[in-house]
């Protein structure tokens, strides 16, 4: 089993492009190389094969905490569960179930109006992940870019202390305190490791 996440930029018009671009490339590159492990398209649109679907959740919240510390910008993104029948040179050339669960994910988040995700086509994780999902995006959808900065460096460093991110954000150890609990830090973080412990009843 694999996972592949599509996703779209929100308001990309509204941010010049190579601003979100070079934050989006950054993210992307952290997780294999293009056009093999991911690709942009359309100009505002991407795909990302994660080898490890344990991962993808994570992975995908932090695309979304990068993008958010750009004012005005937000992300899209469906997650799609399940195997890779047709591995060609560029990821969006490939197939599988796990392409086509994202796929027609992402073409359904658009008509719900919602900005992330997962199909696995097991029914019972979906509701359930999903259910979690709709309530977690509350809070991340209406995450400031001070708070998404700040969770940004708290999932990339998650063995730092409050002081240590405070020194990589230049600002007091409270207001790191301060701004994780506005973010829902320690609930996502819950929400990450249900995730993770849920995917192994699918394999």
């Amino acid at each position: 089993m694999i996972s592949i996440i599509t996703g779209d930029i929100i308001n990309s018009r509204r941010s010049a492009s190579r601003v979100w671009l070079k934050v989006l490339k950054s993210q992307l590159a952290k997780l294999g190389e293009t056009p093999r492990h991911w690709e942009i398209f359309r100009g505002d649109s991407f795909q990302i094969e994660i080898k490890k679907p344990a991962q993808a959740l994570l992975v995908a919240i932090k695309i979304k905490a990068a993008l958010k510390t750009l004012q005005g910008v937000d992300v899209r993104m469906a997650i799609g569960l399940g195997d890779k029948s047709y591995n060609a040179k560029s990821i969006t050339e490939s197939n599988g179930s796990a392409f086509v669960h994202s796929g027609e994910l992402v073409e359904q988040l658009k008509k719900d109006k919602l900005n992330l995700a997962i199909r696995s086509g097991n029914a019972k994780f979906d509701y359930e992940m999903n259910l979690y999902l709709r309530l977690a995006l509350i809070t991340m959808d209406a995450w400031t870019t001070n708070a998404a900065d700040t969770m940004q460096k708290a999932l990339e460093h998650p063995g730092k202390s409050q002081e240590a991110l405070g020194k990589l954000l230049k600002v007091k150890q409270n207001a790191v305190s301060t701004r994780l609990k506005r973010a829902c830090y320690y609930e996502i973080t819950e929400l990450i490791e249900m995730y993770q412990n849920k995917i192994t009843e699918l394999k």
